[in-house]
């Protein structure tokens, strides 16, 4: 029998979290001191040290090669659907970028490709013990195989200053503007369910109507350096499993289309310059969407939101030690989508605990409105969440994780659902 089946479910997760306490306690710079100098597992940037010392030479041809391990295990305290309930979800993925210009001489053309596999218990943690609308574990899949979720091509104009993308896209983020992540919803403090928040309400905008990775086109312009436009028309019935073609050329043809703009301000301190943006964005679904109420359908839908990051303060010059603060907001049609309002805000700090340079906490609320028209017995659902990324080595994190889930699933009933979990992170 496997320790998972001997020991209970609170027991090991008081291991886990002893052993991220311990962890702690080691400051990271003890590490870096003891092999200064000295290549190793401790200090190398990942598991394999750049596939074994390949990397130099995939580079050679434009060959750029990552590879992830996600594990998360989380265990329902209170409430909710089921509690006193724990189980473990995990994904990995591979992701290979070709410089084209390097590999077989075409000009400012890039091609990205990246396939992802996940497995999970059942029907999976929260739709078994807490029933969020919004999703305690944003990482969490169907246990499935490996799948190629994205592969497209860019195409450079004007000196980067424009750049074309099109082929099998993630709508959520993917450009970047003065270093900060923009084009669609992106946030620098909370858009990374593997190294940031795990809850999909910090992850992204809950009344956005992403569709899945399917067939796309963005179009990014970065006329200066402060600020940005883009827009994308993509398959709104994509599903990531399938090639697109069928979804996106037959049958009821809905499509969706996003235009966002932002501006990337540098605020000049003492310590350095302090990196924000600030982005708003417009979405419009084109297709039949059926009424809440079940009176019928309409031909569109609309909505708008906001998102934006900041660094508040550094603590140095050298890096990126200091308090940053995020936020978001969101409004969609309630006659058609369950969640019509929403926002959220919150903290990120890198550097806290004195001598581990590298970990992050972070401290993010969210809240969303519900539809009167969608049968809910509550009028919201509310999320506080916390972590603490503790960085092990540059390719190793654990990060302990707290939720404190209101109304999940729209339910008063349910009370409020109290969500412990462990993610550990890997780069290969």
């Amino acid at each position: 029998m496997s320790w998972k089946g001997m020991l209970p479910a609170e027991i090991k997760l008081g291991l886990m979290f002893t052993l991220m306490l311990v962890l702690m306690s080691i400051p990271d710079t003890t590490i870096a001191q003891e092999t200064a100098g000295k290549p190793s597992l401790w200090n190398q940037g990942t598991l394999t040290n750049g596939w074994f010392g390949g990397e130099r030479l995939l580079a050679r041809h434009g060959l750029f090669l990552d590879a992830g391990v996600t594990n998360v295990y989380q265990y329902n305290m209170n409430d909710g659907l089921d509690d006193e309930t724990g189980q473990y979800a995990g994904s990995y993925d591979l992701e290979l970028s070709v410089d084209l210009e390097a590999a077989i001489g075409l000009p400012s053309t890039q091609m990205y490709m990246l396939g992802e596999g996940s497995w999970r218990e059942n029907e999976g943690f929260d739709a078994e013990t807490v029933g969020s609308l919004f999703g305690v574990n944003a990482d969490e899949a169907p246990d499935d195989g490996f799948t190629v979720t994205q592969l497209w091509l860019q195409r450079n104009f004007l000196n980067r200053k424009l750049q074309l993308r099109l082929g099998k896209l993630d709508l959520t983020g993917g450009f970047q503007c003065r270093g900060c992540p923009v084009t669609f919803d992106s946030n620098l403090f909370a858009n990374d369910e593997t190294a940031q928040f795990l809850n999909g309400a910090l992850v992204n905008n809950p009344t956005i109507p992403f569709p899945d990775s399917g067939l796309a086109a963005v179009l990014f312009a970065n006329p200066v350096p402060w600020a940005y436009v883009s827009a994308s028309f993509a398959d709104a019935e994509s599903d990531v499993e399938r090639t697109g073609f069928d979804t996106a050329f037959d049958g009821d043809d809905e499509y969706i289309s996003l235009l966002e703009a932002g501006i990337v301000p540098m605020i000049t301190s003492s310590k350095g310059r302090l990196h924000g943006a600030y982005r708003f964005g417009l979405w419009h679904e084109y297709g039949d969407q059926e009424l809440l109420d079940g009176s019928g359908s309409v031909s569109s839908d609309t909505g708008f939101y906001l998102s934006l990051d900041q660094m508040l303060w550094l603590e140095n010059t050298i890096d990126s030690q200091g308090l940053g603060v995020f936020g978001r907001a969101g409004w969609a049609d309630e006659d058609v989508n369950e969640i019509e309002m929403f926002a959220s805000a919150g903290l990120r700090y890198q550097g806290l605990v004195p001598g581990r340079d590298d970990d992050v906490l972070g401290i993010g609320f969210a809240w969303g409105g519900l539809s009167d028209h969608a049968g809910f017995s509550a009028g919201f659902e509310r999320v506080v969440e916390v972590y603490y990324n503790v960085q092990v080595t540059p390719w190793l994190h654990i990060s302990p994780d707290l939720q404190v889930v209101s109304n999940p699933g729209g339910d008063e009933k349910n009370g409020d659902a109290v969500v412990a979990g462990l993610r550990v992170q890997l780069d290969i």
